[in-house]
Parts: C-alpha cells; structure tokens; sequence
C-alpha cells in the first residue's frame, strides 16, 4: 500500500549512500539497504567516513548472510586455490587479484593469501563487482575476490571457476566449493550480513512495523527460494540482532586489520 522509490547511490563502497541516509529526515520515510562494508568495514579503514553507524542510524532488520569467494578467470590455468597458489609461483610469485573496493575485505583476504603462501599477490581494487567481473571475463586479469551472489552466475555459466569461499561451512548453492579454512586459510569465518538501517531519531513504531513487514516477505517461500539462488543465506535477524551482529563482526575485523598493520586512510 506504499509507493516505494529505490535510490540506488552506488560509489565509495557505499559511503555515498551511507551519507544520505545520515542527512535524511527520520520520519520513516528513508531506509538503506547494505551490507558490511559500509556499516562494518569503512568506519575501521576511514579516518573520516562521513559517517557513525553506531550515533547516525538505527538498525531496522537483517535479512541475510553471504560468502566472499575468490574466482577465476577463464583463462587462468588453475581449477583450484592450490593450483591457482602453484600457477602464481611459477609466474615467478607475483599476481594481481581483484577486488570490489579498496581496504575491503576482498583486499585483506588477498594480503593474507600472499602472506601465508610466500607470493606477493596485488589487490586491484575497483569501482565495483561489475567492472572487475568485466575484466575477468576478458581475462584482463586472472582472478578475483568478490561475494558469491556477485559472482554465481558466471560461475555456473563456467565462465569463471570459483574455487573457495568464506565462512565455517561450504555455500548450499556451491556445495563442491570448499571454504578457504578446510584449504588452512583461517581467520574468514564470520560472514558478511545484509541489513536495513534507518535514520538516527526513527520512532521505534516505525522501525517495528518495518521489520513486521519484512519478516513477512521473506517467510514466503518464492522470495526466499530465489534470494537462496542467488548465493544468500536467508534469516530474519531483529532490530537487536542484527546490531550485535554489527558489533561482532566489526570486532572481529578490527583485529584482524590490526593485526594486518592497516592504517586508517
């Protein structure tokens, strides 16, 4: 019964977007849906991002996990982490990988990936998934970090080859592709999150019958069954939830960026 506009403010991995919501009016009118990046990542890689999750937005609802997953490219001779680690060895230890965005977690995985393997592996940020994937598919170049629902259809198409993913478990629509812990890469076991948030100052009553709704879409199981085709782990988290689930996974990269020697930019 709601006229619904979709703004789609793409760049700076979300921080554009992020910056509007802090300016929007808290009337329940204005919501954003993101992902970790932007709500996790960027406020631990920024000195000066624009924006504070914590004191400019309230959470509203999650609704669903993902994978990162490194790829691929068609022309790269490898069908596996193991081979693709080998084929980098015998280029004489370097390659570029590339990644959605700069100081991301695409681009601490690819760090650690060289670290633990002796290689000096390049992240080649991009604006983006779709320009990176672009590149892969004309083999511009040899493989890249990025989230499984960016990078399924490809995948199954066989026009690129996904050969690990993140979390403690295998993906349900990637079941042959082992996660980057069974191939002794530790450390990416907390997956990323989808959320909504909405401006600081938004009536909890709103933010209730918000959260009402969604959780009534995503229990029919068309939405559901699609969103699962895309490479999502489909869950309801509460306005609560999903704030400790803000919190725990923004710990967890903050030592892992730490411990990396990042310094905020």
């Amino acid at each position: 019964g709601t006229t619904v506009l979709v703004d789609n403010r793409p760049g700076a991995g979300g921080q554009i977007a992020a910056q509007a919501l802090k300016t929007a009016a808290p009337d329940g009118t204005t919501f954003f849906v993101t992902h970790d990046h932007t709500i996790s990542i960027l406020p631990l890689v920024l000195k000066h991002p624009g924006f504070d999750p914590v004191r400019d937005f309230v959470p509203v609802a999650g609704f669903a996990t993902f994978a990162n997953a490194l790829a691929l490219s068609g022309g790269t001779p490898a069908s596996s982490l193991p081979e693709y680690l080998a084929w980098v060895k015998k280029q004489g230890g370097q390659g570029n990988v590339g990644v959605p965005a700069p100081a991301s977690v695409p681009e601490f995985l690819v760090k650690l990936l060289g670290e633990k393997n002796g290689l000096s592996l390049l992240s080649v940020p991009y604006r983006g998934s779709a320009p990176m994937i672009a590149d892969m598919l004309g083999n511009q170049i040899s493989a890249g970090v990025g989230s499984v629902p960016d990078l399924i259809a490809n995948h199954q198409q066989k026009k690129l080859r996904i050969v690990a993913v993140m979390g403690q478990q295998r993906q349900g629509v990637l079941p042959e592709v082992p996660t980057f812990a069974e191939l002794g890469i530790s450390g990416f076991e907390e997956l990323p999150y989808y959320g909504i948030f909405a401006p600081a100052g938004t009536s909890p009553a709103v933010i209730e019958r918000f959260s009402n709704a969604l959780a009534g879409v995503l229990g029919q199981h068309g939405v559901k069954q699609r969103l699962a085709e895309l490479g999502l782990s489909v869950g309801m988290m509460s306005a609560a939830q999903l704030a400790a689930r803000e919190r725990a996974y923004s710990a967890v990269w903050a030592r892992l960026i730490k411990a990396g020697g990042f310094q905020p930019q």
